[in-house]
């Protein structure tokens, strides 16, 4: 158990509003980091991020202190991504998404492959997405990440060598990353 964040939750629960600000200052950068990788739009991701506090501070007491709270509160952030997502499909798509992945060349090359490689990932599924961003950006386990997207870890296994494979096709396709041939001795 850690006894800072149980320590945290129980001032929150005891409606200490030092606390309550202490605990979105301590996880605001994470939650919206979570939610602008997940959702790609800063308003989108400040409006969940939001939710996502106020989900908490509703839930908290059914926070087990056993558990470590930075998982618990990502994996509220990544259901209530998934849901905005699954909204946000179903509403039309303008057609200058288009012109937005065109590939740009410039002399600023590093920026352009973050760009690239943001673009890359939001065009991944919503599972592999989360799986990827959690993995390689959260620095998290597949274990961690298989409890909070409630996978086995296998199945996280999976998902991140599926995302890594589309990633690098996608970025092969638009002329990013050149193609690896291997010549067999």
């Amino acid at each position: 158990m850690n006894e800072d964040d149980a320590a945290q939750v129980r001032s929150c629960l005891d409606g200490n509003t030092e606390a309550m600000r202490a605990f979105v200052a301590r996880f605001q950068n994470i939650i919206f980091g979570l939610c602008y990788r997940m959702l790609g739009h800063r308003q989108d991701a400040e409006d969940v991020a939001q939710e996502v506090f106020v989900r908490a501070f509703r839930s908290l007491h059914q926070w087990d202190p056993d558990r470590t709270l930075k998982p618990w509160l990502l994996t509220i952030a990544a259901n209530r991504c998934r849901t905005f997502l699954s909204k946000r499909a179903r509403r039309p798509v303008p057609s200058e998404f288009a012109a937005d992945l065109a590939i740009s060349q410039s002399v600023e090359e590093l920026q352009d492959l973050g760009e690239e490689l943001q673009n890359a990932i939001s065009l991944l599924r919503d599972d592999h997405r989360t799986c990827f961003i959690l993995f390689h950006q959260e620095n998290m386990s597949c274990q961690e990440i298989g409890d909070i997207l409630d996978r086995p870890e296998g199945t996280i296994k999976t998902w991140l060598h599926r995302s890594r494979q589309e990633l690098a096709a996608n970025l092969r396709q638009r002329g990013i990353v050149p193609e690896v041939r291997y010549e067999s001795r």
